[in-house]
């Protein structure tokens, strides 16, 4: 991955991302599972790994703040997942995603 210091806006990081293969936009079911967008795929937290993740700062309002992470799936399907801080964080999302993160399979630190 690039350097996110040059990466200051959410557009900029996913036009990025999608070159690199992270084409597939995903959300937390109420079930607790990674989903594609058009429902086709399901995923639990033991099939996904976090490979990176961005922080993203409102310019007028530090309420504003959301993070975008890019993951891949145990079948290979790549592709990204966003949430807010605070009040307006999805709870689904947060669950889920520390649920990978508990399992080890989070944060790739490996220089690429």
């Amino acid at each position: 991955m690039q350097d996110k210091v040059e990466e200051r806006s959410l557009v900029n990081v996913l036009n990025r991302l999608q070159k690199d293969g992270y084409k597939q936009d995903f959300k937390v079911s109420e079930e607790g599972r990674l989903c594609s967008m058009d429902g086709k795929d399901s995923f639990g937290p033991e099939q996904v790994r976090i490979v990176d993740h961005y922080r993203f700062e409102g310019e007028s309002n530090p309420d504003d703040m959301s993070i975008l992470y890019a993951v891949e799936t145990a079948t290979g399907l790549k592709g990204t997942i966003s949430n807010s801080y605070g009040p307006y964080a999805d709870e689904n999302v947060d669950t889920f995603l520390k649920q990978v993160e508990d399992m080890g399979k989070n944060l790739d630190k490996k220089d690429k």
